[in-house]
């Protein structure tokens, strides 16, 4: 399965490791993933879902309900 958040579509990107002497060599930051189950009240069901620590952050501010309804508007999620 790929590294990508299924909430917020965040996914890994593409850098340099610069050495002392300024040599460059390519590399990948990958996301800050996570699998994690929510619990949604209105469906009365757990989804395990991976997501971005930032993603958890944005649940734990907006609630699970609303950012599952922004990521299904935005084609993230298609659970």
């Amino acid at each position: 399965m790929s590294r990508v958040c299924e909430l917020t579509g965040k996914k890994a990107m593409v850098g340099n490791n610069v050495s002392h002497a300024m040599n460059k060599t390519k590399r990948k930051f990958d996301a800050n993933l996570v699998k994690k189950r929510f619990y949604i009240p209105e469906e009365d069901k757990w989804i395990t879902l991976k997501v971005s620590t930032s993603a958890i952050k944005n649940i734990n501010k907006k609630g699970i309900s609303a950012v599952i309804k922004e990521a299904r508007e935005k084609g993230f999620l298609n659970k």
